[in-house]
């Protein structure tokens, strides 16, 4: 498989396939960068080769074509950072000219490719169409590799010598690869989240790699009724008590140990300014939920964390949005944050999990982090992504 390191894009026309799935305010401005930023290595090391880019992302899930939803609105924050006059198609399938044109240097951007229902129904048509303007594939896209699109794999079929991983989705296939592959131990994870249906599969996975599971938020509280307990107006998954009985007695067969919340901080309603009080985790009065975890539980989960040689992280502690029940999800970060110090591996992705550590201003003191949270967890299972097979087989 050839490498973006190796490759030489001298009077290449590199179609490159990142995600520019940014958050937008009102204004239509951007709100969060760090998708962008992260694939300007990428971008830079194509222009210094003295190639061209055309770019190729979807923002959102729009049914057809939604102004609100048009990649034209971050061509300022583009231009900015690539210091590089950027042209913008408005249509995928007519940008022939435009890609006819496209001189070393200079890069088109175009319009969101989910404006066609091609796009995620993965048509080898437009898959084909979109080929026809470059030289040369590249997926700078991990947030999207679960996805069997027409730009995040189909498009790879046109470019049988000439596809490759662009440096991001280098580096997250790497560093994901060194947790799962060669973790050094003891290997812990970290999964919080409201549901646990939608982690069980991770779990269940993890339950054969790891030495210890973190459990954080509302699955605890199906974790703990599970087991008997008292959990007041928590969020409980009444359908999937067996399920979370199955994996405690999966993980003592496998001498996995799982950390569950010792206590709790409770409240009466959801917001920031409700009443606080603590209880132990099965013990929650029934007028009263679950907003994040307490004390002891801090204490025990942070030991386990700085005892830890390798950390993968997905998921909150409790509701970090409110300030008022942050504490778990800053104790954890931080625990994670001092472990990097002292020389553990540290991983963590997923939306929540990296809002939370920006929040903290805690992102510089992690390994790595990932920008993806489905692709990241589906890898964690031992699943085969369309978006990074398209690349390193050779038959797809």
């Amino acid at each position: 498989m050839k490498t973006i390191q190796t490759y030489s894009f001298k009077n290449k026309k590199a179609l490159v396939r990142v995600d520019y799935n940014v958050p937008l305010n009102e204004q239509s401005e951007i709100t969060d960068t760090t998708r962008i930023d992260a694939s300007l290595p990428t971008l830079k090391k194509i222009l210094a080769d003295g190639g061209s880019i055309i770019i190729m992302s979807h923002l959102g899930r729009p049914k057809g074509r939604d102004e609100k939803c048009s990649l034209k609105h971050l061509l300022p924050y583009l231009k900015q950072v690539t210091g590089v006059e950027i042209m913008f198609a408005e249509d995928c399938l007519q940008a022939d000219a435009q890609a006819a044109q496209l001189k070393p240097g200079q890069i088109l951007l175009l319009e969101n490719v989910r404006f066609y229902k091609e796009e995620t129904d993965g048509d080898e048509a437009f898959a084909r169409k979109l080929a026809s303007y470059g030289d040369v594939y590249v997926n700078d896209a991990f947030a999207t590799a679960h996805r069997e699109h027409a730009t995040t794999a189909v498009i790879a079929r046109f470019f049988p010598e000439d596809k490759l991983f662009g440096l991001l989705m280098q580096a997250e296939v790497d560093n994901l690869n060194q947790v799962m592959n060669n973790p050094k131990r003891p290997f812990t994870a970290i999964l919080g989240g409201s549901k646990i249906s939608t982690k069980i599969n991770i779990i269940n996975y993890l339950l054969t790699k790891v030495d210890n599971i973190i459990l954080g938020g509302g699955m605890n509280y199906t974790v703990h009724k599970a087991m008997g307990g008292h959990v007041g107006k928590s969020l409980v998954e009444d359908e999937m008590l067996d399920v979370a009985r199955e994996m405690l007695e999966t993980a003592k067969k496998n001498n996995v140990k799982v950390y569950v919340s010792e206590d709790t901080v409770a409240s009466d309603r959801f917001g920031n300014d409700a009443m606080r009080r603590i209880f132990p985790t099965d013990e929650i009065p029934d007028t009263l939920e679950g907003m994040d975890i307490g004390p002891k539980t801090c204490l025990n989960y942070r030991q386990a964390i700085l005892d830890s040689a390798t950390v993968l992280w997905n998921g909150p502690m409790g509701v970090f949005e409110f300030d008022n029940f942050s504490n778990g999800t800053f104790m954890v970060a931080d625990a994670v944050a001092r472990a990097t110090e002292n020389g553990s591996f540290t991983l963590a992705g997923g939306g929540d999990s990296v809002a939370a550590i920006n929040k903290f201003k805690l992102a510089e003191k992690f390994s790595y982090i990932s920008t993806a949270g489905g692709a990241m967890l589906e890898f964690c299972e031992g699943r085969e992504l369309p978006g990074i097979r398209c690349i390193v087989d050779e038959k797809y």
